[in-house]
């Protein structure tokens, strides 16, 4: 695909969404910028007009729990891939796109096939051997803040830790880290798709740089193995040079931002509920259920789709296969027939886990305990520090519908009134 024919297909979109959102199409203002401020107000109007609402756009919209939480765990329905296993977007000139390219984008059995050569990585054991590192980074990265008086919560401190945690698995060097953080920013802007050739140009030059960095460790792997993933990856065998990349590249892409913005969500919801802050000071143990109600309440990834992969029943309507299904995880967080007074962040709501915001099923997130711990030790530890924390000014998003969070999140240390949360 030239880059005449994928301008022209981007321009093509944006006239027929702006035609859409003139008539208040569910799926069209999903996907309206406008809506990566406080997109849960339209989740609610969604909900409003059923279990499965249609778009014009050709999708279902689906914002119930027990419906999503069943289509996730159905083997009935599959992941939406775009193009064929292991051939890469024409649009990226050949690169290989963790997101798109990875076991995370395959279907049963190969989705097994290359699930199962790292998921050792991440059984709990592995994540109890793994929390003394973590616990060490965090404190490191306070230490480095202590005597300031204000900071950018999400540079200085929200996007390090991942950062950080990301390179020890991957074996990578401490001089790798902004670049890391660059590309896993990239990245995490392309879920959303290429709004403009701008946006596809800087895609093609993250995923050029990072393919070769990421064969430059394969192969230096190859010639001095190691017990990181990468030397996990080749010690395992059967795996593609295509396959080696898409899935250490996936570490990246989906390790680093879903946690930034867990704890940057978590930063904002706990500094907008005094008395969850406060119970986090006087209990730090409190900290595993409050991660799981920041999940719920604020998920960093917003919504994940499906497709039949032959027709389907879905609540009672028949749907043909590949027909996508966009569900919206983050609203089904919210579903007052699961969760009681959806809407309030409550640290000792019995049944936070239940959320979706780490799917279910086959696909359920292989780092979610990562995730989970990392969150827990770095929000336990920052208000250990800082139990006075406050915003010291404008708190500004990123500008995605699919991935929410801050992308700077000014705070004081000091006792001043905190500003207004946007």
């Amino acid at each position: 695909m030239s880059d005449r024919q994928l301008a022209a297909g981007i321009a093509i979109g944006k006239v027929v969404l702006g035609w859409f959102r003139l008539l208040d199409d569910p799926g069209a203002v999903l996907i309206r910028p406008s809506q990566a401020i406080d997109p849960y107000p339209h989740y609610e109007r969604i909900r409003a007009r059923g279990k499965v609402v249609p778009s014009k756009l050709g999708m279902l919209l689906v914002s119930d729990h027990e419906l999503c939480s069943a289509v996730l765990r159905d083997p009935a329905f599959g992941v939406a891939p775009n193009k064929e296993i292991g051939q890469p977007d024409p649009g990226l000139n050949g690169l290989v796109n963790p997101l798109e390219d990875s076991f995370i984008f395959r279907n049963p059995p190969e989705h097994g096939r290359l699930r199962r050569v790292v998921s050792p990585l991440f059984t709990p054991r592995a994540m109890q051997e793994r929390q003394g590192r973590v616990e060490a980074i965090v404190d490191e990265f306070l230490d480095q803040l202590a005597g300031r008086e204000e900071f950018d919560l999400v540079d200085e401190f929200a996007s390090r830790v991942p950062i950080k945690i990301i390179c020890d698995l991957l074996g990578v060097p401490d001089t790798a880290h902004r670049r890391m953080t660059a590309w896993g920013t990239t990245l995490a802007a392309s879920i959303d798709g290429m709004g403009s050739m701008a946006q596809v140009r800087e895609l093609r030059s993250t995923l050029r740089e990072l393919n070769d960095f990421l064969a430059e460790r394969i192969k230096l792997r190859r010639a001095e193995p190691n017990d990181d993933v990468i030397g996990h990856m080749l010690a395992e065998g059967g795996l593609t040079d295509f396959e080696l990349l898409a899935s250490s590249g996936l570490l990246l892409a989906a390790g680093f931002e879903t946690t930034v913005n867990l704890i940057g969500n978590g930063v904002l919801a706990l500094l907008a509920n005094p008395s969850a802050r406060q119970r986090l000071v006087d209990d730090p143990s409190a900290a595993d259920n409050i991660v799981e109600e920041i999940l719920r309440l604020d998920p960093p990834i917003q919504y994940t789709a499906r497709l039949p992969l032959a027709g389907a029943k879905l609540a009672g309507r028949d749907v043909p296969a590949g027909k996508v299904i966009v569900l919206l995880t983050a609203a089904a967080n919210r579903d007052p027939a699961v969760f009681p007074d959806p809407h309030r962040f409550d640290p000792d709501r019995p049944n936070a886990r239940e959320h979706l915001t780490f799917s279910s099923g086959v696909h359920y997130c292989l780092g979610a305990g990562l995730a989970r711990m990392e969150g827990a030790i770095a929000l336990r530890a920052l208000f250990r520090r800082f139990p006075d924390l406050r915003l010291s000014g404008a708190v500004q998003r990123r500008a995605s519908r699919a991935v929410r969070g801050p992308l700077h999140l000014p705070v004081r240390v000091t006792s001043r009134q905190p500003a207004a949360i946007a």
